[in-house]
């Protein structure tokens, strides 16, 4: 199978990619995310992210629809992206788990 990110690499890709690497901090990322995207497209992305903690936790729809705002398409798109997507949702909540304080 080819990979699920080939279409979407390219130099520009790339480089944005590389730039947030170099990120370090919550509050640089604020920064960056504030000058790179409108606000909508940031509350969007912070949606969607929500909504795969939800479903990674194992809520349903509907305690998800009440809970984000999101609408059920939002939902049934990130849900088929953690299915059958590149795992990037897996990688980051496992990280987020090792970070945690046991």
């Amino acid at each position: 199978m080819a990979d699920k990110t080939s279409k979407l690499k390219n130099e520009q890709t790339e480089a944005l990619m590389k730039a947030i690497l170099t990120l370090e901090t919550v509050e640089e990322c604020y920064d960056f995310f504030k000058d790179l995207c409108t606000f909508q497209e940031l509350r969007e992305m912070a949606q969607r992210f929500r909504v795969a903690t939800m479903l990674h936790e194992g809520n349903v729809y509907e305690t998800i629809v009440k809970a984000t705002g999101a609408s059920t398409a939002t939902i049934s798109r990130v849900n088929r992206s953690m299915i059958d997507g590149n795992e990037g949702y897996a990688l980051v909540f496992e990280r987020l788990a090792e970070e945690k304080p046991e």
